[in-house]
């Protein structure tokens, strides 16, 4: 069983289709990307699988169970991280952590509470309303809310948004354990260097998946630029595919010959590749 299924899954308000249709299976143990640009459609994703609103149309199963129907049941097997912090100001940054924690009647919540404060940098300031942090600090305390009671699957929208790099490569060392262990990660980023990170990602543009692969082959749809210079002078300039055979097929009718002194490559960056994706369904 995957760890989430979606079938024609639409959202409309009014006029407005903000889903159109999404079909998408995420497996257990993956580390799941959702890119696209603002008003794609990610977080109302997101919401659905998470019961947090009802579709329009179509179907959504998460661990076996529907979010809406199941809600109860669901709610002990998953965690979820909002855009937008959703926390209680005047508690402190424990008092927050404890509270979900408890809600999931998490076991040993004490000790699962200490650990996850430690993860996310918080425990100098603990015991410090949450009213007096930073945007950055609230997010990590809405990520040790999130991971406080060990969900299997977990949804996280803009996780790292305003941390910092040290920070955001210790979360993703941890995104690593927790999906070697068997947790799944579904994780919603406009940040290309994140999406390079995961397991596989899916492209989302006006509420409709455009590409679904891994980063690597999602890379190979965009192109190469390729220059030859021949004893001294820049001689030619190709535009070639993505593929490593595409390469090898430009650089054939040369037989690298001693002549050709360097070769200069310059690959598109995913972010490149998206953009180009999401031009090109525009145009079509």
């Amino acid at each position: 069983m995957n760890a989430i299924e979606i079938s024609g899954l639409t959202k409309r308000y009014g006029r407005v289709e903000a889903l159109g249709g999404v079909d998408l299976s995420v497996r257990r143990g993956e580390v799941f990307g959702l890119v696209g640009p603002n008003g794609a459609g990610k977080t109302t994703l997101i919401k659905a699988l998470v019961g947090a609103l009802r579709p329009s149309d179509g179907e959504v199963w998460v661990m076996g169970l529907n979010p809406l129907k199941d809600r109860a049941e669901l709610r002990q097997k998953i965690g979820y991280m909002p855009q937008g912090p959703a926390l209680y100001e005047d508690l402190s940054a424990r008092g927050n952590v404890g509270f979900f924690g408890a809600a999931h009647r998490t076991p040993d919540l004490r000790k699962k509470v200490d650990e996850v404060m430690i993860f996310a940098d918080l425990s100098e300031r603990a015991n410090d309303p949450v009213h007096t942090f930073s945007g950055g600090m609230k997010r990590r305390v809405s990520l040790a809310c999130a991971l406080v009671h060990r969900p299997e699957v977990i949804f996280l929208d803009e996780p790292t948004a305003a941390v910092d790099p040290q920070l955001r490569s210790r979360f993703w060392k941890t995104f690593r354990e927790l999906a070697r262990e068997g947790t799944t990660l579904f994780i919603s980023t406009h940040l290309m260097d994140e999406a390079m990170l995961c397991d596989r990602i899916a492209i989302l543009r006006q509420g409709r998946i455009i590409a679904n692969d891994t980063p690597r082959a999602i890379l190979e749809m965009g192109k190469t630029h390729l220059v030859v210079e021949r004893e001294g002078a820049e001689e030619e300039e190709e535009t070639i595919g993505g593929h490593p055979e595409d390469l090898a097929a430009a650089l054939r009718p040369y037989g690298l010959h001693p002549g050709v002194t360097a070769v200069d490559v310059e690959t598109d960056s995913l972010e490149a590749v998206v953009l180009s994706l999401i031009e090109r369904e525009e145009v079509g």
